[in-house]
């Protein structure tokens, strides 16, 4: 009876090392997201220096200000108080959304393109030492919950300039995006886990 054949080492498959390596084709796009993360921090800063140019009264800043948080087809103009309350919604609006893109940034890049060697680092984020697919689903879906909240806030806050069908709409999205994380979480919790990174906590 002849022996079985060795199976082939993974450095003697040529296909297996190409489609192995195509995960680096992800490094530019986590290189873009890098780029929009550089986007959203300049739009943060010429908002808030809008805002603060509009506290000592400078008139441009405060004509820019009341056209972005004024709904289109608005006539009246919010009380000042109302007018930095959507003002600064609008600025932890950016901040989220720069949060949930260094989590794709990341977390995508360390689950499935290479692993970074991060855990002896005094700066790694503390979710990152247990991140997987699942993991990364559910702070994606938490983080998209927390936009949605804010931008579902800054439309209750000028309700008025709204119609009725606009306020349902958004109101039945952020349900949605509610209950998407809800069974999310529920399904990551029902799976089978694989067994912690070396040095993670338990």
């Amino acid at each position: 009876m002849s022996a079985p054949r060795p199976i082939p080492s993974f450095r003697e498959q040529p296909i297996s090392r190409l489609i192995f390596m195509s995960r680096w084709l992800q490094l530019p796009l986590y290189m873009g997201l890098i780029i929009a993360q550089g986007v959203y921090v300049y739009y943060f800063w010429v908002e808030l220096v809008h805002l603060v140019e509009a506290a000592f009264g400078h008139k441009e800043a405060l004509e820019s200000i009341l056209k972005n948080v004024t709904p289109p087809g608005a006539n009246l103009v919010p009380p000042p108080e109302t007018v930095v309350m959507l003002v600064v919604l609008g600025l932890i609006d950016v901040v989220m959304i720069s949060n949930l893109l260094i989590m794709v940034i990341v977390g995508g890049y360390e689950t499935f393109v290479s692993r970074m060697n991060l855990d002896d680092h005094p700066d790694q984020p503390e979710w990152l030492s247990h991140v997987n697919a699942s993991v990364l689903k559910v702070k994606l879906a938490t983080a998209i919950i927390g936009i949605s909240s804010i931008h579902l806030l800054k439309t209750f806050i000028n309700a008025q300039h709204y119609e009725d069908r606009v306020i349902i709409a958004q109101t039945a999205i952020h349900i949605t995006f509610l209950l998407s994380a809800i069974a999310i979480a529920l399904s990551d919790r029902l799976m089978p886990h694989a067994p912690a990174k070396h040095g993670a906590p338990h």
